[in-house]
């Protein structure tokens, strides 16, 4: 049976605990970092499951990422196939993934702020989910339905927080993704059992901005599933346990694109007047993030047994943090 394992703050130390409603079993484990954790293996962590401690209110502690350094954040973009039609791909001509990163330094908890820097105007949001990978790799990787369980130890939602005024006419998805705080994980680290990979392709996925429903897809829908992905990504990456993929986010992101005869028209624009045309359409959008807007994020199966809990972050300005 799957386990939640979140990682919190009590007294000065951060510590790892078995979460179950609305209590936290501390865990017995000397392991500071999400990497040492899942070396241990999933029997290790059943038996510390097994003789977890007395229970703690879950309402009287901080929860932390369950990620740590010095985990790599790898991502997927546009591969839910809605998002991909908005986009103008045809998702069943597609062929290949759209790799990138962010950087470690933007992961975050799964409450608290969301940091809009001073320069960004365009902020967006993008749940997702994120596969934490429990083996370590050289060399390019054959991943299938049947071996999916040895590199994908556990998943827990993702928000791959974007500046799109960065990202798009810098061309710099790196750096448009990666200020901190960028990253939010958690704030359930579900470890499955190699029995329950099918869930992979059985959540639901939800983000909501001020209660209102942004995002929401199913996994089934992901045009490029785990297995395949993971083995394209170890052609050109090698994996870490603790590390993360973030699979792609569903259609319903504040980034408005221009029709294919728009595009066509501004490619023959001067470079910067085509991007000055592109942020002035963009700002009109409502949909994108502002000061004090509170995004929700949820990830549960059909069935309701694996739920990775909420995240729920404010967006601030850098001034307020």
């Amino acid at each position: 049976m799957a386990l939640n394992i979140v990682r919190f703050q009590l007294a000065e130390a951060p510590q790892w605990g078995l979460l179950k409603g609305t209590q936290i079993h501390p865990l017995a484990l000397p392991c500071t970092t999400t990497q040492a954790l899942l070396e241990a293996g999933r029997d290790a962590l059943r038996l510390a499951a097994a003789q977890a401690g007395a229970p703690i209110a879950l309402a009287s502690v901080t929860l932390l990422a369950p990620i740590t350094a010095p985990a790599k954040v790898l991502c997927q973009g546009a591969n839910y196939r809605q998002h991909m039609i908005d986009s103008g791909v045809d998702p069943d001509a597609k062929r290949f993934n759209m790799f990138f990163t962010k950087s470690t330094a933007s992961i975050t908890g799964p409450t608290g702020n969301i940091i809009r820097p001073r320069h960004v105007t365009l902020l967006d949001y993008e749940i997702e989910l994120a596969l934490v990978l429990g083996r370590r790799t050289q060399g390019p990787v054959q991943v299938n339905d049947g071996n999916l369980h040895e590199f994908v130890a556990g998943i827990c939602i993702g928000n791959d927080v974007s500046a799109r005024d960065v990202q798009i006419p810098q061309m710099q998805f790196h750096k448009g993704k990666s200020y901190r705080t960028f990253c939010p994980l958690g704030p359930v680290l579900c470890v499955l059992e190699p029995d329950e990979m099918h869930y992979l392709n059985e959540l639901q996925l939800t983000l909501k901005v001020n209660g209102q429903v942004r995002q929401h897809d199913s996994t089934a829908n992901l045009v490029f599933k785990p297995a395949e992905s993971l083995t394209e990504f170890s052609q050109i990456q090698d994996f870490e346990p603790g590390d993360v993929v973030l699979t792609g986010t569903p259609s319903g992101c504040a980034l408005g694109l221009p029709s294919p005869a728009v595009v066509r028209l501004s490619a023959l624009l001067p470079e910067t007047k085509k991007w000055e045309l592109f942020l002035k359409g963009q700002r009109r959008r409502e949909q994108y993030l502002k000061i004090g807007d509170r995004v929700e994020s949820t990830i549960v199966s059909r069935d309701g047994r694996i739920d990775l809990g909420m995240q729920s972050h404010v967006v601030a300005s850098a001034n307020q943090a």
